[in-house]
Formats: C-alpha cells, sequence, structure tokens
C-alpha cells in the first residue's frame, strides 16, 4: 500500500485565504446593504458552479481510478481557484 501524503501548512493555506475573503464580502455587504439580494445571489451561484465542477472532476477522477487524494483534489481545485480569483479582486479594490 502507498504511503499517504501528509498535508503540508500550503494545504490549508486557502482555508485561511477563503475565511478572509468571506470577512471581506461580509464587510463589502454589511457597507451597501442596498445591493446585498444581488450581491449574495451572485456570491451564491460562483459557489455552485465551482462546487459543481469539483463534483464532476472528482468523479471522472474517481472514475479513472485515482487515488482517494487525488480525487479530493480534483474536487477541490475549483473551489481554490475561486477564492485565489477572489482574494486577488479583493485586493486589487
Amino acid at each position: 500500500m502507498p504511503r499517504r501524503k501528509r498535508p503540508t501548512a500550503a494545504s490549508y493555506a486557502w482555508l485561511a485565504e477563503a475565511g478572509w475573503v468571506f470577512a471581506m464580502h461580509s464587510a463589502q455587504i454589511w457597507a451597501n446593504p442596498a445591493k446585498a439580494g444581488t450581491r449574495l445571489a451572485t456570491l451564491a451561484a460562483e459557489k455552485q458552479r465551482a462546487f459543481g465542477e469539483g463534483a464532476v472532476k472528482a468523479g471522472l477522477a474517481a472514475m479513472r481510478g485515482a487515488s482517494p487524494q487525488a480525487i479530493s483534489e480534483a474536487a477541490l481545485k475549483p473551489v481554490r481557484r475561486r477564492v485565489r480569483a477572489n482574494a486577488k479582486k479583493i485586493r486589487q479594490g
């Protein structure tokens, strides 16, 4: 049985970044409540797309016989990409 890869700090860094992005989005919504409904709908749709894409990629990886770690990485890749893109957008203003 192959050895399981241990998660690194970088594996968890995106979780902190996701928390920061969530906090910043929350602050933006709080600062402009008139646009909150539209903004929340946009954010929800974005997450649905990312998780749907991840589910498809995980399914494909599983059907190819990938390892459990590779399957979970395939599932999370679209989510991580959105978190990075949102963080970049927030930092740029």
